[in-house]
């Protein structure tokens, strides 16, 4: 399975988020630490904004932040929230125009490999991926530097 750009650049976002704690971001911010397009990051904070993962806050030294602890953001459900479609392949899309589907096994593997990848992802939150021992080299590479406000630890454990 493969992630769109958007669900790829939203979960990025999160973790950015998660490392600068209640210290508020710039989506300009976000998009040079990543190299990645100012306008595409607009519409992918928009969506997390609109789905209630993010905060926005408009004005002179305005930002954004998580709208709640990393550890209550699950991220399965920002995976489904954030892909326009699940399927893998022609025959488990809407639509479906592929002429062996009603004789064929491949629908039935793919969707047991798919809701294997989403168990996963709905047993996982932004805390998971933002364990002590990582959080100082991510917020590294990132060039972020301690703030204020900064969260001190996010709580989860890898799994």
């Amino acid at each position: 399975m493969r992630l769109t750009q958007h669900t790829d650049y939203a979960l990025r976002v999160l973790i950015y988020l998660g490392l600068k704690g209640e210290a508020l971001a710039t989506i300009q911010e976000i998009a040079e630490a990543y190299r990645i397009s100012n306008n595409h990051l607009m519409k992918v904070t928009r969506k997390l904004a609109n789905c209630g993962y993010v905060e926005s806050i408009r004005g002179a030294g305005g930002g954004l932040r998580l709208r709640q602890d990393p550890a209550f953001i699950n991220l399965g459900q920002v995976v489904q929230d954030m892909e326009p479609e699940f399927g893998l392949a022609e025959c488990m899309r809407e639509g479906n125009a592929c002429v062996i589907t009603a004789a064929c096994a491949l629908p039935a593997v793919l969707r047991r490999a798919q809701e294997a990848f989403m168990a996963e992802l709905l047993a996982r939150s932004l805390a998971d991926i933002l364990p002590h021992n990582r959080r100082a080299p991510l917020a590294q590479l990132l060039k972020l530097d301690p703030k204020p406000g900064q969260r001190a630890e996010v709580q989860g454990a890898e799994k």
